[in-house]
């Protein structure tokens, strides 16, 4: 086996020779306009604002044209801030939570309700559980788009929290390359290599080439996690009207002694407890490996007269493989003891074929030019997944003050249970952007769409079926100057749900309606996104953690929600070099006795992130990040409010190398990752790190 050096020396010298390569035939290259169509954006290197998107209508519409909340994470705040797993990202997003509820699974929600529509290049995924396993790094990405509110067009549901567009790197005409190194606390040691530019002297064909591999240590007793991450990309230009693309991302997590579940929040007695933030439930034996395969090939066409067909295949196959350890019970707050053990060993498969077929372009009506989409997708999710049980299962433990991890491993001698069940769907849409006068527009769509489950989950049958159901939406904005710009927006809801009760049984689909009304602007000369935004959703159905079982959580659906409240967001560069993002969101829910629900959520959050190139010294730039949240509860526990600050500073030492330092968690805060579930575990206590950049 080479050794870590060997194989960084190996990944510097490719890179390296690959772009020499590169640059020599730079200057062969004569590239019409036609080359570099679905090439990624090459200007606005250090800009934090929020760029044109398909994501919330599937029409390529500005922030200002439309009729929803949304935000963008750029590369340059991806790297600014060294945000490297997508939950550190998401931290930074306007009116996202992370429900960090253990070391490798999370689950995300905005104004209160889960996010269960991820998207991959505008291309909705399955979300088979609901949650995220393992880390999604993203060095393979070249932004995150946060569209928040209902997005029945693009998803097939109409789910009111959000969507999370992943935009994938994609090859550029011109070669480019970057190398980063990093090391941090905790042992952290991290490579991202990324290369990219025309394979051919025409420059017909392009191709782009990602790697990371990161290893590090953890605050957390006994916790340590190794990713590796491939991203490959290949464009050919197969006349001058049509592109074919294709893509394999690849990523391996291999996490030693994670969590699975987490602490206790109270004492037998009552009483908060507080742990040691270092303190795990994890056996010293316990791991989790989780790996994806996603394989991706897009045929896009010129039709002509502002008309384009494209088409998406998408493959997916996502393995885990863990043997974990669970630790349940309320313990005495003088002894300690009366917490028992819970170990199990878990195998899932889940197989996903997705197709996505769209048709957009410009039409002329009454005198005026109007856009309009229509399309039809298809996704297939199988999931095999089977659990093995231990008769160790209920063995007293010592006080987790004392847990050193050390006990047996399962003898996987009391029997199994899993689950073999598949989900389809099927929809077609159709939107169209109406040009009712010169400042006036209109924005109409539906989606049909087809749902069908079927096999079984821990002996439950899954088997489900909905037909013909019509996701509606309407969007109007009306320019009031050429800065500012009204909006409102209608959407209802209809959201089958991948939870399930205490006896397994997936619950009834969410149906609402969803409203949202708001003013955005443009300002210095574009620079700058402002927006203003006020929402009310109304909701039956929805899924509520009400406890665990066999390691398992269930929920139930609760009647009656509504979430209301209203978001600020500013990006851009505010002053010149000075770039910024920043949005407060206010959110009540209250169900259907007016009462205060879904207490897990804050009802204030405020995040913002800042950079600034020192005038006269515009190698340096500093930087720093704030997140904030006021209090929130569970029935059994509170997190009190608390801010987050982050600080940064990097310098470019010519135009080839930069040196760059991030400190997380300046004051030390000590506060609960998330009281989505009822047990919960700490954050990261105070830490740094430090890279070298290199780039061509």
């Amino acid at each position: 086996m080479f050794s870590r050096k060997t194989r960084l020396a190996v990944a510097i010298a490719a890179a390296c020779s690959f772009n020499q390569a590169l640059a020599a035939e730079q200057e062969q290259l004569e590239l019409d306009a036609q080359t570099v169509v679905g090439s990624a954006d090459e200007s606005a290197v250090d800009s934090y604002r929020s760029t044109p998107s398909s994501a919330a209508t599937k029409l390529d519409l500005t922030p200002r044209q439309t009729p929803q909340s949304i935000s963008t994470l750029t590369r340059a705040q991806l790297d600014d801030f060294h945000l490297d797993s997508v939950n550190d990202a998401l931290k930074m997003a306007t009116g996202i939570q992370v429900q960090e509820v253990e070391t490798d699974r999370t689950y995300y929600t905005a104004r209160g309700f889960d996010i269960t529509n991820f998207q991959y290049d505008g291309i909705g995924i399955p979300f088979v559980y609901g949650n995220v396993e393992g880390d999604i790094d993203t060095a393979v990405f070249e932004r995150v788009e946060v569209i928040r509110g209902a997005n029945g067009l693009m998803s097939g549901t109409g789910n009111p929290s959000a969507t999370i567009n992943f935009v994938r790197k994609r090859p550029t005409a011109t070669p480019q390359a970057r190398i980063d190194l990093t090391g941090g606390s905790w042992d952290k040691r991290r490579i991202d290599a990324d290369v990219s530019g025309a394979l051919t002297a025409a420059g017909n064909i392009r191709g782009r080439a990602v790697y990371a591999h990161e290893n590090k240590n953890s605050y957390l007793d006994r916790y340590s996690r190794e990713k590796n991450v491939f991203h490959g990309v290949l464009e050919f230009d197969l006349s001058d009207s049509t592109l074919f693309s294709i893509g394999h991302t690849l990523q391996k997590s291999d996490s030693n002694s994670p969590l699975w579940g987490a602490l206790p929040l109270n004492f037998s007695d009552g009483s908060k407890t507080d742990y040691s933030r270092s303190t795990s439930t994890s056996a010293d034996w316990a791991y989790w490996d989780v790996q994806e395969n996603r394989t991706f090939a897009e045929l896009a066409h010129d039709l002509g007269n502002g008309w384009q067909a494209k088409a998406v295949v998408t493959h997916v196959k996502k393995e885990g493989d863990g043997s974990l350890f669970y630790v349940y019970g309320t313990p005495d707050r003088d002894s300690g003891l009366g917490l028992f053990s819970y170990p199990s060993e878990y195998q899932d498969e889940n197989r996903q074929l997705i197709g996505d077929l769209q048709l957009n372009g410009a039409f002329a009506l009454g005198g005026r030019q109007h856009d309009a989409v229509l399309g039809a997708s298809w996704s297939r999710s199988e999931l095999e997944d089977i659990s093995w049980y231990d008769t160790t299962t209920g063995t007293a433990l010592p006080p987790l003050e004392d847990w050193s991890g050390n006990i047996g491993k399962p003898l996987n001698d009391a029997g199994s249970n899993g689950s073999d069940f598949t989900d389809r769907m099927q929809s077609f849409y159709g939107a169209a952007r109406w040009s009712l006068t010169d400042r006036l527009s209109l924005i109409t769509g539906a989606r049909v769409v087809d749902v069908e489950s079927s096999g079984g989950n821990y002996g439950s049958d899954k088997t489900t079926k909905y037909s013909g159901e019509v996701v509606p939406y309407a969007g109007v904005v009306f320019d009031l100057t050429e800065q500012y710009s009204v909006y409102a927006s209608y959407t209802e809801v209809f959201d089958p749900q991948t939870e399930t009760d205490a006896s397994g049984s997936r619950l009834a689909p969410v149906e609402g309606v969803n409203y949202e009304a708001g003013i955005k602007g443009e300002l210095f000369d574009d620079r700058v996104n402002l927006a203003l935004a006020v929402f009310r959703t109304e909701q039956d159905n929805v899924a509520e953690m009400a406890g665990m079982v066999g390691g398992r959580s269930y929920y139930r659906a609760v009647e009656g929600l509504t979430s209301e409240g209203y978001e600020l967001e500013i990006s851009g560069e505010l002053l010149p070099g000075l770039q910024a993002m920043a949005g407060y969101t206010f959110v009540d829910i209250t169900d259907a006795n007016d009462d205060h629900a879904v207490t897990y959520s804050p009802k204030h959050m405020f995040k913002a992130a800042t950079t600034y190139r020192v005038p006269g010294l515009e190698q340096l730039k500093v930087g720093a990040s704030l997140n904030w949240q006021d209090e929130v509860y569970n029935g059994i526990a509170e997190q009190d409010a608390y801010a987050v600050v982050n600080l940064m500073a990097s310098y470019d030492i010519d135009p080839n190398w930069t040196v760059s330092a991030n400190l997380n968690n300046l004051t030390d805060e000590k506060y609960l990752t998330s009281l989505y579930w009822t047990q919960a575990y700490y954050a990261a206590p105070r830490n740094a790190s430090m890279s070298v950049s290199w780039k061509y």
